[in-house]
C-alpha cells in the first residue's frame, strides 16, 4: 500500500507538469464544430468541481448565427462521464469512460458560445445528466447486477467511513485524512456476504498530525491549494465487512515549505461545506462556481429487489458516523470537539442539494453538471441522520 502510494504521487506530479492540448482557434466559419465543441467540453470541465470530468460523446447539432464582428453559436452535446474524478489532475481527454457494465453516465448539453474579434467565450450552458441504462431497465437486463444508490445512503456512507478509517490506520502519511466527496456507490447482493458496496469517494488532508490526541471529528482540512487528495475505491460487504480500499494521492497545487515557526493557515472548509472551487483540479477558498453536490434526502432510491432471492437481509442500522480513527495508545481520551460541527456534518451538505437546489428531480446517486450561469442558491433542507 505504502509504496503504490509514492509511485501514484510521483505519477502525479509528471502529470500536473505536463501541458494541457492547446485549444484551436474558433471561427465563425462552417467548420468550427469539432474546435467548439472542445472548448465547450474544456469550459464544462473547468467548472465542474465536483463528481467526474466528462469527455465528448457525439455534437448532435450545432447552429451559427452572425453577429457584428463575430457570430452566436449553439451546441447540443452527448457527454459520457469518465473514470477521472475532478481532482485529478489528468487531462479529461486523456480519461477513459465507463462501459455499460460500469454503469455508464451520460449528459446531454446545450451551450451557447459567443465569438467576436478572434476570441470565443462558453457564455451558458445546461445539462441533462442522467445514468445512461436506469437501475429499472437494468433490473430487466441483469437481475443480479449492482445499481448506483445515493450518494447519501446511510448503509453506502457507512461502507465509505470504514475504508477512510481503515486508510487512516494502514497509510504511512503525516496526517489524518477525512471523507471530502462521495463519488459513486454501487450496490449489489450476494447469497455469501449479504449487501456489498463497492464505493469511490475522495479524502483530504487535515491539520491533525498521525497519533495525535485530536479527535479525528474536530479535524479541520488544510487549506485547499495546501491539502493532499486522494481518490479512494473500496468494496465492503454486511457479510466480510471491509474487504479492500486503495487510494491514488495527488499532490497539494502550493507545495511551498514553511518557513521556522511557521504554521499551516487556518482556512475555511470549502472542501466540506460544499462551497464552490474556481477552475482547476482542487476547490479553493472564496471561488463562485458551483458547489459540491448535495441530493435530496427524498429521493433514495435504495438497492432494489433482486431476482431468484428472497430478499437480501435488512441492512444494520449501527450507523455510527463520523466515528473516526480511535484513540491512540497511550492516550487520555480526546479533547473536546473544535468549535462548530463536527467536519462529518460538514461534509454531508453536499449530499443534500446539488447545484445550489435549482435541479429539478436530480438522479440522488450522481454528480450532475451544473448549469452556467449558476443561479443563486434556493434554501437548502436539512439531511436527517440515520
Amino acid at each position: 500500500m505504502k509504496a503504490f502510494n509514492v509511485l501514484v504521487l510521483l505519477a502525479s506530479v509528471v502529470l500536473l507538469c505536463r501541458a494541457a492540448p492547446v485549444l484551436e482557434l474558433l471561427m465563425c466559419s462552417e467548420d468550427h464544430s469539432a474546435a467548439a465543441a472542445r472548448l465547450a467540453v474544456h469550459d464544462i470541465n473547468e467548472h465542474h468541481n465536483h463528481g467526474y470530468k466528462f469527455r465528448l460523446s457525439e455534437i448532435k447539432e450545432n447552429k451559427t448565427e452572425k453577429v457584428e464582428d463575430g457570430c452566436t453559436i449553439e451546441l447540443h452535446l452527448d457527454l459520457l462521464e469518465s473514470k477521472c474524478h475532478s481532482i485529478n489532475p489528468k487531462h479529461f481527454e486523456d480519461c477513459e469512460t465507463r462501459h455499460e457494465t460500469e454503469r455508464d453516465v451520460m449528459a446531454h448539453c446545450t451551450v451557447m458560445m459567443a465569438v467576436k474579434d478572434g476570441n470565443a467565450n462558453v457564455t451558458k450552458y445546461d445539462c441533462d445528466t442522467r445514468q445512461v441504462t436506469t437501475n429499472k431497465d437494468m433490473q430487466l437486463l441483469c437481475p443480479d447486477c449492482p445499481v448506483l444508490i445515493p450518494l447519501h445512503s446511510p448503509e453506502g456512507l457507512k461502507a465509505v467511513e470504514k475504508a477512510v478509517h481503515e486508510e487512516n490506520v494502514n497509510s504511512a502519511n503525516e496526517r489524518f485524512y477525512i471523507l471530502q466527496e462521495v463519488g459513486r456507490v454501487l450496490s449489489g447482493y450476494m447469497s455469501s456476504q449479504g449487501m456489498y458496496y463497492s464505493s469511490e469517494f475522495v479524502i483530504v488532508e487535515t491539520h491533525c498530525i498521525m497519533g495525535s490526541r485530536i479527535a479525528i471529528e474536530a479535524c479541520d482540512p488544510l487549506c485547499p491549494d495546501r491539502a493532499r487528495h486522494a481518490f479512494c475505491r473500496s468494496s465492503y460487504s454486511n457479510g466480510a465487512g471491509l474487504r479492500s480500499v486503495e487510494c491514488e494521492y495527488y499532490p497539494a497545487l502550493n507545495t511551498t515549505a514553511l518557513g521556522p515557526g511557521e504554521t499551516e493557515p487556518q482556512c475555511k472548509c470549502p472542501h466540506l461545506a460544499g462551497q464552490p472551487s474556481p477552475a482547476g483540479h482542487h476547490p479553493s477558498a472564496g471561488g463562485n462556481g458551483p458547489p459540491a453536490p448535495a441530493h435530496d434526502h427524498g429521493q433514495g432510491q435504495g438497492p432494489p429487489s433482486f431476482a431468484g432471492s428472497q430478499g437480501p437481509p435488512p441492512h444494520a442500522h449501527d450507523h455510527d458516523h463520523g466515528q473516526g480513527p480511535p484513540s491512540f495508545a497511550g492516550s487520555q481520551g480526546p479533547p473536546p470537539h473544535a468549535k462548530g460541527p463536527p467536519n462529518e456534518e460538514r461534509g454531508l451538505t453536499f449530499f443534500i442539494s446539488p447545484c445550489n437546489g435549482i435541479l429539478a428531480n436530480p438522479d440522488p446517486a450522481l454528480h450532475p453538471i451544473c448549469p452556467k450561469p449558476l443561479p443563486e442558491p434556493r434554501q437548502i433542507p436539512t439531511l436527517e441522520r440515520p
